[in-house]
């Protein structure tokens, strides 16, 4: 009976690897669906993606000490993905009602943001398995296996959805405030 918990531990790689392009596919799917914009929800997500960033640039300088591009990486990234978030707010599909307002996130801006993600990912095993026997002692492992380039790709993603959320939530809060001069 104790090789059956030892067989699920090992087995667990495994099933995240074939779990993983799953669930980058539903990520796409899930990023292009047209939504119906609502104030509370957009305030959530600008808070944790809020709150998100903050932890995440703790990280990076803490990383710092190991790998020195971690922290200047990460803010680069972050203002990558905050001009990407300008731009997928200019190319969002605004669908205006008399009682809602809908959108849909360009896909092909979404793709490139998925297919930047999961090649980073992919990069990122092939790098640190060489990396790992590899490195001098001169240099970390974490440097060696490119970690600062794999948090620029991640503070890419969170930048992009910092600033998209905080364009949706403006777009609805504006929205409020003129049908609340107009009266409708």
């Amino acid at each position: 009976m104790p090789l059956l918990p030892l067989l699920l531990l090992l087995l667990l790689p495994l099933l995240v690897a074939v779990a993983l392009p799953f669930s980058i596919l539903q990520r796409y799917r899930v990023g292009t669906a047209r939504r119906r914009g609502r104030r509370w929800k957009a305030a959530l997500n600008l808070a944790a993606l809020a709150f998100s960033c903050v932890v995440f640039i703790w990280v990076a300088a803490f990383t710092n000490f190991w790998d020195p591009r971690a922290f200047p990486y990460s803010l680069l990234g972050l203002g990558a993905g905050g001009l990407l978030g300008l731009l997928g707010l200019f190319v969002t599909r605004w669908e205006e009602t008399p009682g809602t307002l809908h959108y849909t996130p360009n896909r092909w801006l979404i793709l490139f943001i998925t297919f930047a993600v999961a090649l980073r990912l992919i990069y990122g095993v092939w790098r640190a398995w060489h990396a790992w026997g590899t490195h001098g002692p001169e240099t970390s492992w974490l440097a060696a296996a490119g970690g600062a380039n794999s948090m620029a790709v991640g503070a890419v993603v969170l930048g992009y959805y910092l600033v998209y959320h905080a364009g949706v939530w403006r777009r609805l809060r504006r929205r409020r405030q003129d049908s609340q001069w107009t009266g409708r």
